[in-house]
């Protein structure tokens, strides 16, 4: 009875699926479709678990005889080449290999700032009359201050050799008592016109309309330049200096602001960079000549100079008024003791 059910199941399993059959009204047609999977698949050929490895095996095999040989040598201490790296391994690079030296550029950093320095002073954007027209306006400016260099020089000369390089001692402190005042002056010249570029932008309406504020530029500008002109020579030129130095910063705040063109910071910060160095070579020529040459009386020393004259002719001119009352009285006296002695007699 077990063995009839036993092969009544397997015979059910082994027993092929009956496919579905399907009535064709029409004529066969040619077709690419691929025909449908059964619906259960039927047991297959069972292979043994060896033949399956077969295709796994390798056909390396250890050679006995290479290896004893190689166990049979002897090996050499070597304890210069172990470290608390030498048995970790490298990930970038093997132990022991010898890496290319890369070629480091030495003028790396000289590049790097000249391309920095370069982008600062880029002048692209600026109209050619703006930039043509600003450098001849900074050139009187450097020719005051290379000639200033210069007799510094020549008057140094002329105290350690008894003579000067191109001119004599006197000639040069003349020459250079002539030149102080023309830079002072042109500077005062300089702050004032960049005061009234505000002015000029003001009116053209550009980035709007901002009234006294943006006329406040063109106002300070002159106020705080003509002084300078009354100081003495190196106080004047440090005064100009911290002019030009807060006009830039005024003019950078402008262009954030939108109340002058882009271009204008950059076209600014060369030109005061020029004027700057100039004032510096100006001071570090007088700072080298100090005591060697004679003060030259400025507008302020003119000016103390015209009153102690003026007091001293008032002074002048009281005691000549005095003298003359003195001497009015005197014969004053003479005529009435005169009169006296006629009436005795």
């Amino acid at each position: 009875m077990l063995r009839s059910g036993a092969a009544g199941s397997l015979g059910r399993v082994v027993r092929k699926p009956k496919l579905p059959t399907r009535v064709l009204s029409k004529p066969l047609a040619r077709s690419t479709a691929k025909p449908p999977l059964p619906s259960s698949l039927a047991l297959t050929t069972y292979k043994g678990f060896s033949t399956s490895l077969q295709r796994y095996q390798t056909s390396d095999r250890i050679d006995i005889k290479h290896e004893k040989e190689v166990a049979k040598e002897h090996l050499e201490p070597h304890p210069d080449q172990v470290s608390s790296v030498s048995s970790v391994h490298q990930v970038f690079h093997e132990q022991g290999v010898k890496e290319p030296e890369k070629d480091e550029d030495m003028l790396a950093g000289i590049k790097s700032d000249w391309k920095v320095v370069k982008a600062t002073f880029a002048l692209d954007e600026v109209p050619r009359e703006a930039l043509y027209i600003g450098f001849a306006g900074v050139l009187p400016y450097m020719a005051t201050s290379l000639s200033t260099v210069y007799l510094a020089f020549d008057i140094n000369h002329a105290q350690d050799w008894g003579t000067g390089f191109l001119f004599s001692s006197e000639t040069a402190e003349l020459i250079l008592h002539v030149i102080e005042p023309i830079q002072i002056g042109y500077g005062a010249v300089i702050i004032s016109f960049l005061g009234a570029i505000h002015w000029g932008l003001e009116w053209a309406k550009f980035g709007g309309s901002h009234g006294y504020r943006r006329y406040a530029y063109g106002v300070v500008a002159p106020a705080v330049a003509w002084p300078t002109i009354l100081f003495p020579v190196e106080y004047a030129l440090i005064s100009q200096f911290l002019a030009f130095t807060f006009l830039y910063y005024a003019d950078a705040r402008a262009v954030v602001k939108g109340w002058a063109p882009q271009w204008y910071s950059t076209y600014r910060f060369v030109l005061t960079f020029v004027v700057g160095t100039s004032i510096v070579l100006s001071l570090i020529g007088r700072g080298e000549i100090a005591d060697k040459i004679s003060k030259m009386p400025g507008p302020a020393d003119r000016m103390k100079a015209l009153k102690d004259s003026q007091l001293q002719s008032f002074a002048e001119e009281e005691e000549a008024k005095r003298q003359r009352l003195a001497q009015e009285e005197e014969e004053e006296d003479e005529e009435d003791e005169d009169e006296d002695e006629d009436e005795e007699d």
